[in-house]
């Protein structure tokens, strides 16, 4: 990719962010992405940002409501996120500039203070599941029509738009669409009537962060309102949190008895995400937890 041209547009931008004149600016590739090109931004070799690339046409409207989420989650003042300088249009390309975080290093108070600072998140409510816009979840559309029960918000605008995926790619067979039906039917006595939480959306172990101060920050959310049993499912895919973030939340937000059940059936939506992004690899999972609910 030809950097230059997003080099100048960069220091025109920042230069009227920031009001200060850009004498020099410098763009290091760093990893952490899987579907976006990801930059350390240094400036007037001083101040740092992140810099996330992608086209504009193949994934409309990314960064943007990238930017809406984070937004969204700072303003509740629950748990950090990166502050967003700004999302913008380059030619073809759209970008998303945030504050640079540094690492630190995850000790046992990191752990409860995430467990805690997240069922604070779970506390703010609103009358629907859902959001007011539709977001990603990975580089996926994800569907956030406002719904005023959690099954069929789940059914609806989580797990059956993957399903139909799935399928049409021959990644699901009929057995398994006739699963899904079953356990359709079986979700009113699972799940409990809640008020819709604020949710990260997307938290497995790769979308947060631990900053110099031994505390957590939230990245790459696909942010709604749903049960939080979706949030904490997802944490414990690709090996699971610190049995102490358990506890921690826990304590501040007791977990339902059946929250086992719960948590299988919620990540479902994540392994049909995975189904359809990576491939056959993740149907075990799947029919596993649907063998589990006949």
């Amino acid at each position: 990719m030809n950097l230059l041209p997003v080099k100048e547009h960069l220091k025109e931008l920042l230069s009227k962010q920031l009001n200060t004149a850009i004498s020099s600016i410098e763009l290091q590739a760093v990893g952490g992405g899987s579907i976006n090109e990801t930059y350390r931004v240094s400036f007037n070799a001083g101040q740092q940002f992140f810099l996330k690339l992608n086209s504009k046409t193949k994934f409309p409207g990314l960064f943007e409501k990238e930017k809406n989420g984070l937004d969204f989650l700072a303003r509740h003042h629950c748990i950090q996120t990166p502050s967003v300088i700004f999302s913008a249009t380059i030619d073809n390309y759209q970008l998303l500039l945030l504050h640079w975080i540094d690492r630190g290093i995850r000790n046992e108070s990191f752990w409860q203070i995430f467990g805690e600072q997240l069922a604070r998140l779970h506390h703010v409510n609103d009358e629907h599941f859902g959001f007011v816009e539709d977001n990603f979840m990975g580089s996926l559309p994800q569907s956030n029509e406002p719904t005023i029960d959690w099954p069929t918000f789940f059914i609806h605008h989580r797990l059956q738009p993957q399903i139909e995926m799935a399928t049409a790619r021959q990644l699901l067979q009929k057995t398994h669409t006739v699963a899904f039906e079953s356990l359709f039917l079986k979700l009113n006595s699972v799940f409990d009537a809640v008020r819709p939480s604020l949710l990260h959306g997307d938290l497995w172990s790769g979308n947060f962060m631990c900053d110099e101060r031994s505390l957590p920050v939230l990245i790459d959310p696909a942010v709604y309102f749903g049960h939080r049993s979706m949030d904490l499912a997802m944490t414990t895919l690709f090996g699971g949190f610190d049995k102490s973030f358990y506890e921690s939340y826990n304590y501040h937000f007791p977990f339902p008895s059946n929250y086992h059940e719960q948590w299988e059936i919620c990540n479902l939506y994540p392994l049909l995400i995975h189904l359809n992004l990576f491939g056959s690899s993740y149907l075990h999972q799947i029919t596993d937890t649907l063998n589990k609910f006949r």
